[in-house]
Formats: C-alpha cells, structure tokens, sequence
C-alpha cells in the first residue's frame, strides 16, 4: 500500500489563492477546494491518507523565538475556515491532526515515520513542497509530492535542490534561516556557503570553528563565515531546533488512516457548505470500493 499524507494548512492557502487568482474566493471555496482535492486523492486510488492542519498557528516554537510565525496578518477568511476544513474532512472519513501545541509539518513527520516503520506500506508521499519536510525524506521510499507541478522529491531531489541530504536540512536552515517561518539564519551565511559547508561536515557540531580547519575548497568569505559561526553558534543550533520536525507527535497506526467511506453527517456538512455534490461523491466512491 502506498500512505498519502496531506499539509492541510498548504492546501488551503492553495486553494483560497488560486480561486482569487480567478476573481472568485467565495467565504468556503477554499475548503470546498480541499475536499474535492482530497476525495480527487481517493479516487485516484489512495486508501490510507491523514490531513495536518495548523488549528492554531502559533506553536511551542514561538516560545523558543520571538520573532517565529504568528497569525498576526493572515487573512481572517482563511484562519476562520481551518476549523471548518477540519471539521468537513472529518464528515467525510478522514484522519485529521489538527495542531494545537506542535505544527502540521509535526504531524506530517510523525505520520511519515510510522508508516516507514510499517513492512506492509510500500511508499509514502508527503504531500507538501515545504522544505522543511525535506528532512524526512527518505530515499525513494519516503518522499514528498508537489501536486501542484506533480514532482515527486527523493533523496537525489533534496541533494540537487539543497546541495546536502535530508538529514541535514535542519542544520542548513539553521545556517541560513526561513523567512517564511520568521528566523533569521546567521548573518553572512547564504544558501551556497551552507550548502558547501554542510555536504562536507553534515551537522554543526562537525563544523570546526577556524576557517583554517575547513575543508571546503574555493569557498569565499570562509574567515568571516567561521568566525560568524563561531561567535553564533549557539543561536545556529537554537534555529535548527526550531526547524527541525518534532516527530514525536501522536498520530496514532497506519489502519487508523484506511478511509472507509463518509460518515452519516457529511451530507448535511455539505449542505451546508453548498456542495451537496461532494457527499454524493464520496459515496459512490465507498460504494465501488465495497463492491470491489
């Protein structure tokens, strides 16, 4: 079996912003979008799948950083519908760890992890192109896919983007931080130097603390940067923690996430979404399942 494993919080941004690009973000078109991308997942035959979402944004790691993500400017049409997205792909039988303390990308790698360890599952896709899910990519057996340009990204993949493994993702955002997620990197550090530095020495601890004991050839600035490195080093290691997937999160076996069919109140949660079609879809397709 093959296990699918759904950024929610992604694709919802993703469905919002695509119906806006066509001057039509009606106040649901956004989670009408999810489902109907969820139940396209099933039809095309996946029958083990969870969806993360980011129930509430903010997460342990803004204690860790001040200046880590917030809610604060995100558009109000989107935070009101993650608990109606929640909510609708639970009606229709699907597994969901909406976050409360831990983010969508912790589910998402705890997910992953569990279904690694299980002999019976052939493949898992993490459906995602967020970078930080890089880490848990494992060879080709543990990979991410964007539907968006349907990529499928492996081991090899995460090495060309990034110039270093999986295993070192944390380490080279740690280097040169995340914009997006709202930490800094350290001053100096770009994505060529952390790329070069880290596929020679993997982690941060590795990396010696004089430019003279760097075997990195034709790096610029390397005096600068270890010394940047040096002095910062602790602060490094404070934001590979922040970006590394706490996987220790809850998500429960891999049966857990076998989709059997809607449950009895999804017609009326579609209804009330104003797509009554989807419940009639969700059934015909349990119902071939079944009869299969």
């Amino acid at each position: 079996m093959k296990v699918h494993l759904v950024d929610g919080t992604y694709e919802l941004f993703r469905q919002h912003f695509g119906s806006a690009r066509g001057g039509d973000a009606g106040p649901r078109d956004a989670t009408i979008g999810v489902l109907r991308s969820t139940l396209a997942l099933l039809d095309d035959g996946a029958t083990h799948l969870g969806v993360a979402s980011d129930h509430v944004i903010e997460s342990f790691r803004n204690d860790l950083w001040a200046g880590y993500k917030t809610s604060d400017g995100m558009l109000p049409e989107l935070l009101e519908q993650i608990p109606v997205l929640e909510d609708a792909l639970d009606a229709m039988g699907v597994t969901v760890w909406a976050m409360v303390t831990h983010e969508a990308d912790d589910a998402l790698g705890a997910a992953a992890a569990v279904a690694a360890a299980d002999e019976r599952v052939e493949q898992v896709l993490i459906i995602t192109p967020d970078k930080d899910l890089g880490q848990c990519v494992v060879g080709t057996r543990v990979v991410q896919f964007d539907r968006r340009k349907r990529e499928i990204i492996d081991h090899e993949a995460v090495v060309e983007k990034f110039g270093v493994p999986p295993e070192s993702i944390p380490d080279y955002l740690g280097l040169v931080g995340d914009t997006a997620d709202g930490f800094p990197g350290l001053s100096g550090w770009g994505a060529k130097s952390a790329s070069a530095v880290l596929a020679r020495y993997g982690h941060l601890e590795d990396i010696p603390d004089h430019a003279g004991q760097w075997d990195v050839p034709g790096l610029r600035g390397a005096p600068k940067l270890a010394a940047t490195l040096a002095e910062n080093r602790e602060l490094a290691v404070l934001f590979r923690r922040i970006a590394t997937v706490d996987t220790s999160v809850d998500v429960g076996s891999v049966d857990d996430w076998h989709w059997s069919g809607p449950t009895d109140r999804f017609a009326d949660v579609a209804d009330q979404l104003g797509a009554p079609e989807l419940w009639r879809r969700a059934e015909a397709l349990a119902a071939r399942r079944n009869a299969g």
